[in-house]
């Protein structure tokens, strides 16, 4: 074996000897390309690209995937259920940061097959700031389109027809795929311009608001309809004019209503200048739609009155934010995002209170239509939920909840007529009562239907106290509870310099435990294999939050493109753990684990050592003392117990590379070492 030491060394050995690494990959020794960095996987030529996945699939295999009006089956097809999430190791990927769909074949080039699902962050037009959680349209975001693509195969010449193909090839090199499920839109989005109806609304003179009431988006679609009779539509031809007519779906289409309002799908600019007029029209009148808003009371708004809560945009709007009337420790209000109205309200909404009895079931339709739409057409096998941590109910999770107790319930219900595999992961990160969520937040996923739940290890030092309690939690819940917490190695959302605390040490920890806890699932989002160690910030363009939106101004401003970690010994150190889920993963994936010591739920004990609980093949050992060696006669006892072989550690990498037989001591564990023996 024959890794390379640095990060330079990386770099030179794929420009000087690429044909090396591809060997094995085309003739199947490998799942992934060896030593091949992120970074330069994605800066592959398309032909290139096409020549190794042709060499590999086949020429027939490879075509009909490059064909967008073929479907690729998924591997997971043949399942009944979404219970296969439950541990699958997960790679999130921000198309943005890479710059293409396309690209996120070439990264997955360096994915062994141990991850095996691909979570494609939001894929849909942006509004305020770029954010790809602000929806602004259902139209593919053409920002994401590969031109290069394009001109090696001209058959592919849109957005829509590049991500199904490359769906397709996901599917083909073994990979599952997601898409996020949002339950919010950008706030003057085209969704909620064309469905009024489908969203809250409130209207503000300076700083009071004057009317929240039930049916307000009455006299928005009022206003509305005057801004076309005083503007006129994008094209000459019959509409309702009646807003009883004209915003119903049934009768005048949302895709006719669209094309009225702003104009043609593919002519981006002229539709977000109509967009802005329309906006106009209705900020000067102070009709907004309410801003989303997360963590209990979660209603009852006011204006915030600081100055610095103002902010004048480019055409002269004065925007005022809002708050909580009544905050709690984990209020927040989300300025530029409207959630779907899912309830009607009680008392006209004079006192901001839901009804949670009486569903508006046109709301919940569109939104699973919306959804299933893609999931078919793209081919997608499962379900982020963003925000799936919003219980608003006082009363907490009912004993029985029906579908329309939660929208990304309903939503993969709806799916799963259609696709009975479909799974859903949700973003909640397993919170006390009340924190984030009315009631008991496991009880809220349950009550969800949720297959498995992201958790918050990713915003915990490695081997700290509260670490360890909680990752023996989330095993126990793993064995008491319907749904799987993640081992979360890194996710976008920590990718933020606020967050370099968490990644200073331990990060092979974090890969070696994702690994090969082989009955939970983990997620890893792109850019941790080469992620530098930041002592202090890095520049902004060194994480891939920042590259969640778009700013050009302020202390998230990035300018550029996103800028890959130089971390070459993180990542040689990762390539070795991969090569090893190559060997000993086939044999034990999807196994139950044995704790032969489990994690101290008090975050004392800093040892975990774990087996099989069928055929027990390999033991695991890991210190999650990063900063200390721990000597113990256990260890040595267990070993010796179990007639374990050394096999592997992170600490004698030489004696793996050159297949020496491993030695090293039983009895002594250094700072953060992780170890795997044969039994």
């Amino acid at each position: 074996m024959n890794i390379p030491e640095t990060y330079e060394d990386f770099r030179q050995s794929w420009l000087n000897n690429p044909q090396t690494a591809i060997s094995s990959y085309i003739a199947k020794e490998q799942s992934f390309v060896p030593n091949l960095l992120p970074e330069q996987a994605v800066q592959m030529p398309a032909v290139q690209l096409a020549y190794l996945l042709e060499k590999r699939f086949g020429q027939q295999a490879f075509y009909q995937a490059l064909n967008p009006a073929n479907t690729i089956e998924s591997p997971v097809k043949s399942q009944s259920d979404g219970t296969w999430l439950k541990t699958v190791n997960m790679v999130g990927i921000n198309v943005r940061t890479i710059g293409s769909f396309w690209n996120v074949v070439k990264y997955t080039l360096t994915l062994p097959a141990a991850q095996s699902s691909i979570h494609l962050l939001p894929i849909w037009e942006c509004g305020v700031v770029a954010s790809l959680y602000g929806i602004a349209s259902w139209n593919i975001n053409p920002e994401f389109f590969d031109t290069e693509l394009a001109i090696a195969f001209p058959h592919l010449d849109t957005v829509e027809k590049q991500l199904k193909v490359v769906c397709n090839l996901l599917h083909l090199m073994g990979k599952t795929v997601g898409m996020d499920v949002i339950p919010h839109t950008d706030r003057y989005s085209e969704v909620s311009l064309a469905n009024p109806q489908f969203f809250e609304w409130l209207q503000r003179r300076e700083f009071e608001i004057i009317d929240h009431s039930e049916n307000l988006y009455e006299k928005v679609q009022e206003r509305i309809l005057d801004f076309l009779y005083q503007y006129g539509g994008t094209i000459s031809e019959y509409y309702p004019r009646r807003k009883e007519e004209f915003f119903n779906n049934e009768v005048y289409s949302e895709e006719n209503r669209l094309k009225f309002l702003f104009g043609d799908k593919n002519n981006l600019e002229a539709r977000n200048k109509r967009r802005n007029q329309l906006i106009n029209h209705l900020f000067s009148e102070g009709y907004e739609p309410v801003p989303a808003t997360m963590a209990p009371p979660y209603r009852g708004l006011e204006v915030d009155r600081r100055e610095e809560a103002k902010t004048i945009d480019e055409d002269g709007r004065v925007w005022r934010d809002y708050v909580i009337s009544k905050p709690e420790g984990m209020s927040r209000v989300f300025g530029p995002l409207a959630r779907v109205k899912l309830y009607e309200s009680k008392n006209e909404n004079r006192d901001w209170e839901i009804d949670f009895s009486k569903p508006k079931q046109e709301v919940w339709d569109y939104m699973a239509q919306k959804y299933l739409n893609f999931a078919q057409q793209y081919n997608f096998d499962f379900m982020r939920g963003d925000m799936s941590h919003v219980q608003m109910n006082p009363n907490g999770t009912p004993a029985n909840p029906d579908n329309y107790y939660d929208i990304h319930k309903y939503i993969k219900f709806v799916i799963r007529q259609q696709k009975p595999s479909f799974g859903y992961f949700a973003e909640s990160f397993l919170a006390p009562p009340n924190t984030m969520a009315y009631g008991v937040e496991e009880e809220h996923l349950e009550g969800s239907d949720t297959d498995t739940t992201l958790g918050d290890l990713q915003s915990m030092v490695v081997g700290s106290e509260r670490f360890i309690a909680e990752f023996a939690r989330y095993h126990h819940l793993l064995t008491t509870r319907k749904f799987a917490p993640n081992f979360t190695i890194m996710t976008a959302d920590k990718d933020d310099p606020r967050f370099d605390e968490f990644y200073v040490k331990g990060n092979e920890i974090r890969m070696f435990m994702g690994l090969f806890l082989t009955d939970m699932p983990s997620y890893m989002a792109l850019g941790f294999e080469q992620r530098d160690t930041h002592l202090s910030p890095a520049p902004n363009e060194h994480y891939t939050k920042l590259y969640v939106f778009q700013l050009s101004e302020g202390k998230k401003a990035t300018h550029g493109k996103y800028h890959w970690g130089q971390n070459g010994q993180l990542f040689r150190n990762i390539s070795i753990l991969k090569q090893i889920s190559e060997e000993i993963n086939p044999l034990i994936e999807n196994q139950k684990i044995e704790w032969i010591i489990p994690p101290d739920i008090t975050g004392q004990k800093k040892v975990i050592i774990w087996t099989q609980k069928e055929i027990q093949k390999y033991l695991f050992i890991v210190s999650l003392n990063t900063e200390l060696a721990i000597a113990t006669d256990e260890i040595q006892n267990i070993i010796e117990s179990r007639n374990a072989k050394p096999y592997f550690s992170t600490n004698y990498i030489k004696s793996y590379e050159n297949n020496e037989q491993n030695v090293f001591p039983n009895s002594i564990l250094n700072a953060g070492e992780c170890r795997i023996y044969v039994i």
